[in-house]
């Protein structure tokens, strides 16, 4: 048995759940060219936690190419949800070979749903491989995909009292003259997580840089933090 049966019973179980009239609403949501099944998210997650049931993988590599294949030919938007959902198995949870799978699903999703969807997976190797990963955010900072960029700042989210606010700071910083609205959006959510655990350090950051974060940026991050 093979990760092929995993990947066959996903796409055809997907089918079985398809809503066209919802489906025709996602996408135009999305501002999507792949089309939309119209099968909610938690319904592709029980999908996809009954298809790895069924057929179990058996190690990092097999999970790898079943990801891979449901994301590469997927032909309907939850095909890549659930490639998405596979990558949170426990098996990769810590697996450094997983940042090329997660570097293409940002790169090649291109759109939040997508790049936000693997933004705890990278916290997981970010907690478990601080020496590597910082460095490879700290690049991704400053890459010219907007993406990638986005995928940097958020990707402290969750990580409460675990967070390293000199990589928070830095990747932010990195992006501050960015006008684009998923930067500028992720700025404020990434600090406005933050300020759940340390509401100090996000006021001083943000009365800091407030002449360079965007108004956008500023209220997203302050919005928790009751006015002085």
């Amino acid at each position: 048995m093979t990760n092929n049966h995993l990947v066959h019973s996903i796409r055809a179980t997907l089918v079985s759940a398809a809503d066209a009239e919802r489906g025709r609403g996602a996408q135009a949501y999305m501002k999507s060219e792949m089309p939309s099944l119209g099968v909610r998210v938690p319904e592709v997650r029980k999908i996809v936690k009954a298809a790895t049931k069924q057929f179990p993988l058996t190690s990092p590599d097999e999970l790898r190419h079943a990801v891979l294949e449901l994301w590469r030919k997927a032909e309907v938007r939850e095909e890549r949800y659930a490639a998405i959902d596979l990558t949170g198995l426990k098996i990769v949870a810590e697996d450094l070979q997983m940042l090329p799978v997660y570097e293409e699903i940002i790169r090649t999703g291109a759109w939040w749903d997508l790049v936000d969807g693997v933004a705890h997976r990278i916290l997981g190797l970010l907690l478990a491989h601080r020496s590597t990963m910082t460095p490879i955010l700290l690049q991704w900072s400053a890459d010219v995909d907007m993406w990638v960029r986005r995928a940097a700042i958020t990707a402290q989210l969750g990580a409460k009292s675990k967070t390293d606010t000199g990589l928070l700071a830095a990747v932010i910083t990195s992006n501050l003259a960015d006008n684009e609205f998923f930067i500028r959006k992720a700025i404020g959510w990434a600090l406005r997580e933050y300020s759940k655990t340390d509401p100090s350090w996000v006021r001083t950051f943000v009365s800091t840089n407030g002449h360079e974060l965007s108004p956008l940026s500023v209220r997203e991050a302050l919005r928790l933090l009751p006015s002085l």
